[in-house]
């Protein structure tokens, strides 16, 4: 029986880079504790915010 073995190592860089400037960025523009809380739970979820841009971008 072969076994298939898939990597997502490049997209997982990707995505590890994007959270480190995204926390960095959200994190520096935070006036207080809570929203550097926030800044963080933000910098987790980038990607909703740079497709819904995107979206509204073209016009979907």
């Amino acid at each position: 029986m072969a076994k298939v073995v898939r990597s997502n190592g490049a997209v997982n860089a990707v995505y590890g880079l994007g959270f480190i400037g995204a926390a960095i960025y959200f994190i520096s523009q935070a006036a207080g504790f809570w929203a550097g809380v926030l800044g963080f739970l933000k910098a987790v979820v980038w990607p909703v915010f740079l497709v819904y841009e995107l979206f509204k971008y073209m016009k979907i």
